[in-house]
């Protein structure tokens, strides 16, 4: 089998968020979506996002696709390294791996179709249903919508939840100071777990938002809140920072969505910086690195979780690997999706089981690249 056509779009999706209790929220994600077709039909389709769209569109099809064409989709390993030393030969982070990330899910997907199984299946198959926890708790919500929420979540069985905190702190580009945001996230998060009650796990996440200073700060202030775990908590991911402040605080830490190279993983592990490390196959480089780290991880005895959302394709990734947990079931992400892909699996309750459709198991609509184009 060779690969025949690869062709990058860069998207921009409006969509309408229901937020649970009853609000609605207008809202656009970008992404980037890659097919690659081979000589016997079959096309994977893949996916990158938390960047610049734009950007990746031209890395792959300027850079990456003239030298995949005519190779072997299946060889996932041997594509791993000729798109690495083609993109980031010295070791660069960033655009090349959210790149490479989103030809190597294709041609995971490819992998899947041509053996007839799921991703998740040629992954090692360690579960076929997975616990979820849903990311609701954004910037948009006052406290009164938080409340209503949360309430309307764990109606439908939801037992794990995830709110945002030191939004837009880092950098200062507003007049607030970082004490009246931590001191205003503290307010939020007593709030929600209020109304969660002690039975719901809760998690918080600063996208790298905050100072460890602030964000001790605001452990501090939320400790009575039993918080299962604080996700990029520091900016840069700052290793010797995080494992600073997971001892002084005893505090669960985790984080690793948006990065781009294993050895950043090896780095949090080794300085004891992390309790859950968080690989992102549309970011850190598809399926094949994430497998990779996720065995680092396993080494370790540390589990991985989803972050950065993007279910539908981490979710096989947590179901693969003996490692994985969780998968972070994002609404407005999972909003995003339903715009361009059809025939995914949704969760009931608390838990979502894997399809056996083959490859990633959904695909994408046939309108959806031509009406979100940029």
């Amino acid at each position: 089998m060779k690969i025949t056509r690869i062709t990058a779009t860069a998207l921009h999706v409006p969509f309408t968020l229901d937020v649970p209790g009853g609000r609605q929220h207008q809202e656009a994600l970008g992404c980037c979506i890659v097919e690659v077709e081979t000589d016997e039909g079959l096309i994977g389709h893949g996916l990158t996002a938390i960047t610049q769209e734009k950007v990746a569109e031209s890395i792959i099809t300027h850079v990456l696709a003239p030298a995949l064409i005519g190779t072997d989709p299946l060889a996932h390993e041997a594509r791993w390294e000729q798109m690495y030393w083609l993109t980031a030969s010295r070791g660069q982070t960033g655009y090349a791996q959210h790149a490479i990330a989103a030809i190597d899910v294709a041609l995971w997907d490819i992998k899947g179709k041509a053996l007839r199984q799921p991703i998740w299946r040629l992954l090692g198959a360690a579960r076929q249903k997975l616990e979820i926890y849903a990311t609701f708790g954004f910037e948009f919500l006052d406290i009164d919508g938080l409340r209503g929420a949360v309430r309307s979540l764990s109606s439908e069985g939801i037992e794990h939840l995830k709110m945002v905190v030191g939004f837009r702190a880092l950098p200062r580009r507003e007049s607030r100071s970082l004490m009246s945001v931590i001191r205003e996230d503290a307010k939020r998060v007593h709030a929600v777990r209020e109304a969660a009650g002690d039975e719901v796990s809760l998690y918080i996440d600063a996208n790298c938002g905050l100072d460890a200073y602030h964000a001790e700060r605001l452990i501090r202030m939320t400790a009575d809140c039993n918080l299962g775990f604080f996700e990029e908590p520091i900016t840069q991911n700052d290793a010797l920072a995080m494992a600073d402040l997971r001892a002084r605080t005893g505090m669960p830490l985790t984080c690793g969505q948006n990065e781009g190279l294993a050895y950043r993983f090896r780095d949090w592990l080794m300085a004891r910086s992390v309790d859950f490390v968080q690989p992102n196959v549309v970011i850190t480089g598809g399926f094949t690195q994430c497998v990779r780290i996720a065995a680092l991880a396993n080494a370790f005895n540390v589990p991985i979780t989803s972050g950065g959302a993007y279910p539908l394709h981490n979710m096989h990734l947590q179901a693969g690997v003996g490692n994985g947990t969780k998968v972070e079931w994002h609404l407005p992400v999972v909003a995003m999706m339903k715009q361009i892909y059809q025939g995914f699996p949704e969760p009931v309750g608390p838990h979502i089981t894997m399809s056996e459709a083959p490859g990633l198991g959904f695909e994408l609509l046939p309108q959806a690249l031509e009406a979100y184009r940029v």
